[in-house]
């Protein structure tokens, strides 16, 4: 069942286009890999998509319900976790998590037992009733992440969920997206960790300079670039579109060069002329004012004479111009 939906989404800050007409689809039941560089694209396409960020163009759909038309549903449905972790200092784990699930309005006895079930599932019996100012990074990365998936939303997205953790630490959030994959959520993994990603995700979408530029099955991508690793596949991928990019470049600085050398040209032909250009313009300007006079022409004979001394006249400011710039 399809869950998200991202149709020609883009994003744009002032002149910076941040997301430029992005599409993918991903269904529960999967973890689907977003990726690509820093600067990509990938976090501003995430807070679109998460109604934090209203889109320029395009829309998406989230477990049914449009990101413009109905907001708010799509906060009820989907789960967030950023790289702003965003706990109170003061509060317990166990008591952030409260926080959080009142936010949604979740019934006292419904937010208890998700509560249990979220601080057994990521490990934090040790530290559920202290308080989170003295956690450590991996500590607070898994209540952000129970907080996140609090109000059990049908799509997660979660942007690099194991930074700061450690090996053991890393694998009870895996394990944990798994588990949400096995109850048929719909995961969004963005990471830089290519290895997590091959593991997890049976598809992925790499985006580069604010584009998509590959949405298949991992398989299919690993195939197609004749690599064994999505690192691998994923430099190449990159690599071609920054190649791409550098000669969509140079193609337009030549084009711009031919425009200027070509321009230089006609203003060294006009001085290396100029007299004769100053008698082509005079000649316009005495056509113009005999032609006011003839009275076949009736009454376009002003509108003729006009244009042609105008003409003429700038002929000759053209030449005085370039003359002065002596080129």
């Amino acid at each position: 069942m399809i869950k998200l939906t991202v149709s020609h989404l883009s994003k744009t800050f002032k002149d910076f286009k941040a997301v430029d007409d992005v599409s993918f689809e991903a269904h529960g039941g999967e973890i689907f890999g977003l990726l690509g560089p820093n600067g990509a694209g990938k976090t501003t396409t995430i807070r679109v998509i998460a109604t934090v960020l209203q889109p320029t163009g395009g829309t998406a759909v989230v477990a049914g319900y449009d990101i413009q038309r109905d907001p708010e549903s799509v906060r009820k449905h989907l789960g967030l976790l950023t790289s702003d972790i965003g706990l109170y200092d003061r509060f317990t784990a166990r008591e952030n998590l409260r926080y959080f699930g009142r936010l949604y309005g979740m019934s006292e006895g419904a937010l208890k037992k998700r509560i249990e079930e979220l601080i057994e599932l990521l490990d934090m019996q040790g530290f559920a009733d202290r308080r989170a100012g003295k956690f450590s990074t991996g500590m607070k990365q898994k209540v952000a992440i129970a907080r996140s998936v609090i109000h059990n939303p049908d799509v997660v997205i979660f942007d690099e969920p194991t930074s700061g953790l450690d090996v053991l630490a890393s694998q009870t959030v895996i394990r944990f997206m798994r588990h949400m994959r096995d109850q048929g959520k719909l995961v969004i993994l963005s990471t830089h960790d290519m290895a997590h990603a091959q593991e997890l995700c049976t598809r992925v979408a790499i985006m580069h300079r604010s584009k998509l530029i590959a949405n298949d099955t991992v398989e299919h991508i690993l195939q197609s670039t004749k690599t064994n690793s999505l690192e691998h596949a994923f430099i190449s991928i990159v690599g071609e579109d920054e190649s791409r990019e550098i000669q969509t470049v140079e193609e337009k600085k030549h084009f711009r060069s031919a425009q200027t050398l070509s321009g230089t040209r006609i203003k060294k032909w006009i001085i290396a002329h100029q007299t004769a250009v100053r008698i082509v313009g005079l000649a316009f300007i005495v056509a113009g004012v005999a032609a006011s006079y003839i009275p076949q022409l009736g009454s376009a004979s002003r509108i003729v004479g006009f244009v042609l001394i105008g003409f003429g006249a700038l002929i000759g400011i053209a030449v005085r111009f370039f003359a002065r710039k002596n080129i």
